[in-house]
């Protein structure tokens, strides 16, 4: 066999593998997005704060669950740079994380605007904000700059420390994703009534692109603050936690092996083909 194709199949081994991993995060941030910001565009007025909140964390927890053995279940630029800086996750895949999150992001706001648009009277995005973040005269309490980027940084600095901590492989193992899911509903409770509640990049811009205007003028906020808070989180967790084996997010959120081989010999004794 020539030396090129023996070189060949790791590589293309590799390949597969980070598509695959991009595709996961698509898929998870397009459901995180489409579950949270569908519920406030599409339900807002009947479920109030508490069901979008609870919409966002149930939309995250499941998808750690579905995607998180995969990827990891990023589906947050801000989580992808707390991970990076930990040594959670290979460089390597930082950037496509990033650009498959945004595109995801983008994906499921255009679903949203599309259902949404199919109401009595249409909807307007421009108009009606699409639940995109904001500050000033687009926060939903009129909470000003200031406080708006105090509480992204703050939100997203508990966002992503439970993240990194329920990650640890000293973490009692397949309860990340609903530490993960909870802390997103709670942080939505808080942050609503100040900026509609980013902590996530992708999920701002997803929103912003169709609603422009003050929306994506204000952008940039709910880029820095976010990626600022979950800097921070990792500077806290390799102080704190001082992870002396550190493990990745996704090796976290699978089962252990142990309970991956009984499964499929259970599966095997009872005639079943493990999937």
């Amino acid at each position: 066999m020539p030396a090129s194709m023996v070189k060949s199949a790791p590589a293309r081994a590799g390949g597969e593998e980070a598509l695959r991993k991009y595709l996961a995060e698509l898929v998870g941030t397009f459901v995180l997005v489409l579950g949270g910001v569908g519920a406030a565009v599409l339900a807002g007025d009947r479920i109030g704060f508490l069901g979008v909140s609870l919409a966002f964390g149930l939309s995250l927890l499941a998808m750690v669950y579905t995607v998180g053995p995969i990827s990891g279940c990023h589906v947050n630029p801000a989580v992808t740079l707390g991970l990076l800086l930990t040594g959670k996750m290979e460089s390597r895949y930082a950037l496509g994380y990033v650009v498959a999150q945004c595109v995801g992001a983008i994906a499921a706001a255009g679903v949203v605007l599309l259902i949404a648009g199919g109401a009595p009277g249409g909807y307007s995005p421009s108009v009606e904000g699409l639940a995109s973040n904001g500050f000033g005269a687009a926060s939903p309490d009129g909470y000003n700059l200031g406080a708006a980027f105090l509480t992204e940084v703050a939100l997203t600095f508990l966002l992503v420390l439970t993240v990194l901590g329920a990650t640890d492989a000293r973490a009692p193992v397949g309860f990340a994703g609903l530490a993960i899911g909870l802390v997103l509903a709670l942080i939505h409770l808080v942050g609503i009534p100040v900026t509609n509640t980013s902590v996530n990049p992708a999920r701002s811009l997803g929103p912003a692109v169709f609603a422009g205007g003050l929306a994506l003028s204000q952008l940039w906020l709910f880029i820095v603050a976010p990626l600022l808070g979950g800097a921070t989180a990792a500077a806290v967790y390799r102080t704190v936690f001082r992870p002396v084996a550190p493990i990745t997010a996704t090796t976290a959120e699978r089962a252990t092996e142990r309970e991956r081989a009984e499964r499929v010999a259970g599966d095997r004794r009872e005639g079943r083909t493990p999937v």
